[in-house]
């Protein structure tokens, strides 16, 4: 059975590495604000509550 954990871990490390790519590509204020942005996204308020409303569904 897929787990949001199991979905956590084959992210994070990706988006380790897109966080890095950017880093490299932004000045440090630049690279402040899109790092907050892309983490919203894949945190809590983006794609982390989406899964959590999905493996909580019956749908699932």
């Amino acid at each position: 059975m897929v787990t949001k954990e199991h979905i956590d871990n084959l992210i994070n490390p990706r988006l380790n590495r897109v966080l890095l790519i950017v880093q490299t590509a932004l000045s440090e204020s630049q690279f402040q604000a899109c790092r907050k942005l892309i983490l919203d996204e894949f945190g809590k308020s983006g794609l982390g509550k989406e899964l959590d409303r999905l493996f909580s569904s019956k749908e699932w």
